[in-house]
């Protein structure tokens, strides 16, 4: 192949390439889809969520559970919470959540999880192998 011909085929391959990227986030979390049916809140796509995040649905439950301080239980995919909550405070306590027990605090990538020795816990990054304590309980 000669030199001309090969950059005769790059030149039509670049052409062919969009001309603006679309940003690509690799760590996407589903927006919290909350109903309020009475004087319940449901959290509609809860495993979906800690799906996303790589978290046990009972290490999330908690977190939201004493932040809301309130009642809760898990039902077929679902959280139900006592009491009526907004979609934004829901948005508010993940992105706490995020921020606290699944972000590594050094390369800042959700590549993590949580390991328990005895009575502590730590975030152990799979990324850049940082081990860092968690000050609550997750």
């Amino acid at each position: 192949m000669s030199d001309a011909s090969y950059r005769e085929m790059l030149k039509r391959a670049q052409e062919h390439l969009p001309k603006k990227l679309d940003r690509y986030e690799r760590f996407e979390v589903p927006r919290a889809h909350i109903v309020v049916a009475g004087r319940k809140t449901v959290f509609m796509n809860f495993k979906e969520v800690c799906d996303a995040l790589n978290r046990e649905p009972e290490q999330i439950l908690k977190f939201l559970t004493k932040e809301m301080a309130t009642l809760a239980s898990v039902d077929t995919g679902r959280a139900v919470f006592q009491g009526v909550f907004r979609q934004d405070s829901v948005t508010n306590l993940l992105n706490t959540y995020i921020q606290r027990y699944v972000i590594c605090p050094v390369c800042k990538r959700p590549d993590t999880r949580v390991v328990r020795e005895k009575r502590l816990s730590f975030l152990v990054c799979e990324a850049c192998g940082a081990r860092s304590s968690l000050s609550g309980k997750a």
